[in-house]
């Protein structure tokens, strides 16, 4: 069954009311707005992100907050989706955001795409637990947050990037807001609130070295110095020549063949069997799997990695399962997902969708995982 990419959709119709008005802001002057006779207008910001995504709308599946918050929109434009969670009232609020906010991400979606300004974004980085991505329609009067496509089109864009399962590089963005009564006394200060999840628009944006091609080695030792840093979680590494370079990237000898076992910054089991894995997750502590795609067949898990059962992954977690794989590694694979066959087909059911790949110091993408080899990216 093809995987659905699943978003969440929380819009604050407020947003952008107090510029027209000349409020310089939203935030407690709402009524006032309206009292104007200014005329919302983030629902249709958010109409222009998603008539991007209309020809991939047989591969989207939205949880929606209610009515003018995101659920109104999606029915008039004939979009699938479910209503998550009420609201407490006609007129909405930041707790609306944040309450909605939440049960949207607990239902499980891969990405919230929210609409607003640094007031939305501010009470989302209050609600969301870390590493959930987002990504926000600008509809507000400032932006001044990391965290705003550069309009709803690109949005749009991006969203579209994402779902087609092509290379977008993960990362953290501020959450800034300003002092809107200061801002209206003629005072501009701004306060950093956190940060959240998002996109990063264009595929290998960063600084390229060598003729503007990605070298393997450089980049496998800039995951390793990321491995020396996270020492208080264990990892088990499954075999290849990639997972093999991040060994030897940090002085290890680990196997080429083999799962490697690595705690604390020591190797503490080379060519390690199944039961001797299922041992050791039996002792307790925080562990995570480390695997790598075959060349060429996308395959990480059930290709020369048995040792890695189904009682194993699950003792681990979904959640820590990470694949590594460079850039030119994935470019390689033309599109296609990568492939599970652990022989649990349940558990496969569970591993297919969109999962991060580390590709680089401290530097995610999302891509696609399917239980199926799937002819072309169009069928996915």
């Amino acid at each position: 069954m093809t995987h659905l990419f699943r978003i969440g959709l929380v819009i604050n119709p407020l947003a952008g009311l107090g510029g027209q008005a000349a409020l310089k802001g939203s935030d407690g002057v709402a009524e006032a707005a309206l009292a104007l006779g200014v005329e919302p207008r983030a629902q249709e910001r958010v109409r222009q992100a998603l008539e991007v995504l209309r020809p991939l709308s047989d591969r989207l599946f939205f949880l929606a907050a209610p009515g003018p918050m995101g659920a109104a929109l999606l029915d008039d434009m004939g979009f699938a989706h479910q209503v998550v969670g009420e609201l407490a009232s006609e007129r909405t609020t930041a707790q609306d955001t944040q309450r909605l906010g939440r049960l949207l991400v607990e239902r499980g979606v891969d990405l919230l795409l929210f609409a607003g300004g640094d007031g939305t974004a501010r009470d989302l980085c209050d609600s969301l637990p870390t590493g959930q991505l987002v990504l926000g329609i600008p509809a507000g009067v400032k932006i001044h947050s990391g965290v705003y496509a550069v309009n709803p089109r690109a949005a749009g864009e991006l969203v579209s990037l994402l779902v087609q399962g092509d290379l977008v590089r993960l990362g953290d963005a501020e959450v800034r807001d300003i002092d809107e009564d200061a801002f209206r006394q003629g005072q501009v200060r701004t306060r950093h609130y956190g940060e959240l999840a998002v996109p990063v628009e264009g595929r290998f944006v960063q600084q390229v070295k060598q003729g503007g091609r990605e070298v393997e080695t450089l980049v496998l030792d800039d995951i390793a110095g990321w491995l020396q840093e996270e020492q208080d979680e264990g990892w088990i590494l499954g075999p290849g020549s990639t997972t093999q370079g991040l060994l030897q990237a940090m002085g290890l000898e680990g196997t080429l063949l083999g799962v490697d076992v690595l705690r604390h910054g020591r190797l503490i089991l080379r060519d390690a069997t199944e039961r001797q894995l299922w041992d050791l997750l039996a002792e307790g502590d925080s562990w995570r799997i480390l695997v790598t795609a075959i060349g060429g067949q996308g395959h990480i898990l059930g290709r020369g990695n048995q040792q890695l059962s189904p009682r194993v992954i699950r003792a681990v977690g979904l959640d820590n399962l990470y694949v590594v794989a460079t850039k030119s590694k994935l470019r390689t694979l033309e599109g296609r997902p990568f492939l599970v066959d652990t022989g649990d087909a349940e558990l496969d059911q569970a591993l297919t969708g969109l999962r991060r790949v580390l590709s680089g110091y401290r530097e995610e993408m999302l891509y696609p995982v399917s239980w199926k080899a799937e002819a072309d990216s169009s069928e996915r």
